[in-house]
């Protein structure tokens, strides 16, 4: 039930209505759409929904539905029920593609079978009856004229009408060419006059050719004559067209003859086409305000998040504008909702918001909000907008808002959502508040659901120390004296009335006396307000700047698990690589022991060649021999360790240059790699015990450093050329930890910028791309910002 019946207008689920009839294919979709109500039987609500979300996510993912033609064949129908009528040639062909969509659309789904069960649903139990098409067919054709050789009587007709066209074109051809010859022809050539085919000829020569004058010239020096010989002929074609549409009038006759048992059932194809063509302009409205399926309930609550006004969506949308969010909760804890906070803040459109995405739900649309949004199934909606103030029923605004809340607290109950815009208002505010407060009270003993908006600090006051009711506030920028249109619950807002007075430019002598004239108890509760928002605001933007940290700390963690990994597996790989290597020189000594016993007795252990050999193995031994280094001091437990310094790893032999300290923690560079080891871990080594391939690798890393360029300019390159440039330059730059590089590419036809986008696109290192100033190149360059 909704009050006032305006509340459709008042909230714009009118404008809604157009906007989906805007969608539709045929008349019928549209009246459907104009049927669109407000239901509260939940079933039918869910129903609904899914088949409007199934609808949408064929169209988003899924195959083009084969929906070409939408006729309104339930006329048609209806007319061919009728004994002795018959359905004409356009008539049929509308039945015709009708009936080839509506077994396209089945055949659709029964690919699908199990995908979209709520639109299967339409069709469920629904004969297929390709009989009726078949007959059509043979009749018609596919451009909906009636086939030549739909009966043998037509054929002959069809046939024997172009046998006597041909023979009096012929016959005619020879007159004109004969009276041309003579020069009894006007100029020009053979032309139409009534239907029959005549000679042009001047009017001086008409004596001269028997025949039957049709026309003459605007000037009458030119007569339009059919000859006496082609007139009988042009009689015996205009016999035969009558008979063939006496014949077809015949055959037409039968046709609908045979349609007519079929009529039940083509109105069930009716109901089906317009079905989905009311389904299908739901889901496409959908699309167009980024809709989604929320949970839908069957109690009275709601529960948004990131819900946008559908209208205000697509108005923003079109000036490239964002809306902002509007996140909130109606249920038993939080019954009542009371919106404060200054003019023009996004109070009513928030109430708007609630209270149009409710009454879109119940009548089965897709709303813009997360799709984890909850939405409950309310069995009235009260709604008091406007002043709807009455001349003839001599109502004035506030008798008007009295009527209303008169309904309401007599009417409503827990199942009743109500919206009240500016609760109050109208008359004396010292007796207007407490009357309001008087109302919500009793709407709340009652357990009513809403949103209230006001500026009566009373209200505010009710509503923080009531059960049930709940005080909230649009958001305000008392710095930049500026609305920021978020609804935040749990507090009541200031209306901001001398801030914006002050804004506006009010003098400053009318705001003192204003300021002088109210009450030292209202300007403390105004005070601690704007004081309360601006440090709560103060609070949020110092959590946001936590939570950054915080994930930057998170991603840091990830990557130091991730070296740590990488590390472990580079010991792994270099242990198997030093196992198989010592498996091999075992091999090697075993194969030269048995070669050299083998010589020493082929040699009758000759003491040169077993001098000789004896050397051989010395000389293997020592190049598998590993030299024993000389223990190297350790470092002072007092010398504190500096960036630059030389250090190895106390649990294995691994060098490294210090590159920062961090308290307890050493950050190392290792080769191309950074890690971070505790302080007791780690021991300094002088520089000259570091391998020369180890500081020259790092020197060289060094000299790389300071002479990257993070800039490269590809134009004229070759596409596969600037690509592999541009890699190479990628990897070096997140080698050595640079954020961000700027690829000149030139404008041209913006073929090698969107190939170059889209080939950096693919690395999860890159946070965004953005174009160069418009000054300094524009599109022209791309800047390339990683993680």
């Amino acid at each position: 039930m909704l009050y006032p019946q305006n509340s459709v207008d008042k909230l714009g689920f009118t404008e809604i209505k157009e906007l989906i009839k805007a969608h539709c294919l045929s008349e019928m979709g549209q009246q459907m759409v104009d049927k669109i109500q407000v239901m509260s039987n939940y079933d039918q609500i869910h129903k609904f929904l899914s088949q409007a979300n199934e609808f949408k996510n064929i169209l988003v993912n899924d195959e083009a539905l084969p929906i070409q033609h939408f006729f309104d064949i339930k006329t048609l129908a209806n007319k061919a029920r009728i004994e002795g009528v018959f359905l004409t040639e356009e008539e049929f062909y509308q039945v015709q593609a009708s009936l080839t969509t509506v077994f396209a659309v089945i055949a659709y789904f029964n690919e699908r079978e199990g995908l979209y069960p709520n639109l299967e649903a339409l069709f469920e139990h629904l004969p297929i009856e390709k009989a009726i098409l078949k007959k059509i067919d043979a009749v018609i054709d596919q451009k909906g004229k009636i086939r030549p050789n739909a009966s043998r009587e037509l054929m002959e007709i069809t046939t024997g009408i172009a046998k006597a066209e041909q023979e009096a074109r012929k016959k005619i051809d020879m007159v004109f060419k004969n009276a041309t010859s003579n020069g009894w022809a006007a100029d020009g050539s053979l032309t139409i006059r009534d239907g029959r085919l005549v000679i042009p000829l001047l009017a001086e020569n008409k004596r001269k050719l028997k025949g039957f004058v049709h026309d003459e010239s605007a000037s009458g020096q030119t007569v339009y004559i059919e000859p006496e010989e082609v007139f009988v002929l042009n009689n015996r074609i205009r016999d035969l067209e009558f008979e063939r549409r006496r014949e077809i009038v015949k055959i037409l006759t039968a046709l609908t003859n045979e349609l007519r048992p079929y009529v039940p059932l083509l109105l069930s194809y009716h109901s089906l086409l317009t079905k989905l063509d009311f389904v299908r302009a739901k889901a496409l409205f959908a699309i167009d305000i980024e809709a989604e399926m929320p949970q839908v309930v069957n109690e009275a609550r709601v529960k948004l998040y990131n819900a946008r006004h559908p209208l205000l969506f697509l108005n923003f949308k079109a000036e490239k504008k964002t809306v902002v969010p509007l996140n909130m909760q109606i249920d038993e804890g939080t019954r009542i909702i009371v919106v404060s906070g200054p003019n023009a803040g996004g109070k009513s459109v928030c109430m708007k918001t609630v209270g149009l995405l409710q009454m879109m739900v119940q009548a089965g649309l897709l709303i813009p909000a997360d799709e984890a949004s909850v939405v409950g199934v309310f069995k009235q909606l009260f709604v008091d907008i406007g002043d709807d103030q009455s001349i003839e029923s001599d109502l004035s605004t506030y008798s008007a808002h009295l009527s209303k809340m008169k309904n309401f607290v007599e009417q409503a109950n827990g199942k009743t959502l109500i919206l009240i815009d500016e609760f109050g208002t109208g008359t004396d505010p010292q007796f207007g508040g407490p009357i309001a407060e008087a109302v919500l009270e009793a709407l709340n003993q009652k357990k009513v659901k809403g949103m209230v908006t006001t500026h009566y600090s009373n209200l505010k006051i009710f509503a923080s120390n009531t059960e049930g009711i709940e005080n909230a506030s649009m958001l305000f920028n008392n710095v930049e004296m500026r609305p920021l249109y978020q609804l935040e619950i749990g507090k009541p807002g200031s209306s901001y009335a001398f801030e914006i007075a002050q804004k506006i430019g009010l003098p400053a002598n009318v705001l003192n006396l204003a300021k002088n004239k109210i009450s030292e108890g209202q300007k403390k509760v105004d005070t601690l307000l704007v004081d309360l928002e601006r440090e709560k605001r103060s609070i949020f933007e110092t959590k946001q700047k936590l939570d950054k940290q915080q994930r930057k700390v998170n991603e840091l963690l990830a990557e130091n698990e991730k070296l740590k990994s990488y590390l472990e597996e580079n010991k792994r790989t270099l242990i198997k690589e030093a196992k198989d290597q010592a498996k091999n020189i075992i091999l090697n000594a075993n194969k030269l022991v048995e070669n050299t016993i083998s010589e020493i007795k082929s040699s009758n252990a000759d003491k040169e060649k077993t001098r000789q050999l004896r050397e051989n193995l010395n000389v293997e031994l020592k190049k598998n021999t590993v030299k024993a280094e000389m223990p190297k001091p350790a470092a002072p437990a007092d010398e504190e360790l500096k960036p630059g310094d030389w250090v190895k790893l106390t649990d294995s032999e691994t060098t490294g240059q210090v590159i920062e300290i961090i308290k307890e923690n050493v950050v190392i560079a290792i080769g191309d790699l950074r890690t971070v080891a505790k302080k007791k871990r780690v021991i300094k080594v002088s520089k000259s015990s570091v391998p020369k391939e180890i500081r020259r690798s790092f020197s060289a890393q060094t000299n790389d450093m300071a002479s990257f360029s993070p800039e490269i300019d590809v134009r004229g390159q070759r596409t596969e050329d600037a690509l592999h440039a541009i890699e190479k330059l990628f990897d070096r730059a997140l080698m050595m930890g640079f954020n961000n590089l700027k690829i000149i590419h030139g404008k041209g036809d913006g073929i090698l910028r969107k190939m170059i986008r889209q080939y950096l696109k693919k690395y999860e290192q890159v946070d965004r791309m953005e174009d160069e100033h418009a000054d300094r190149g524009g599109d022209g360059i791309t800047y390339v910002y990683l993680k």
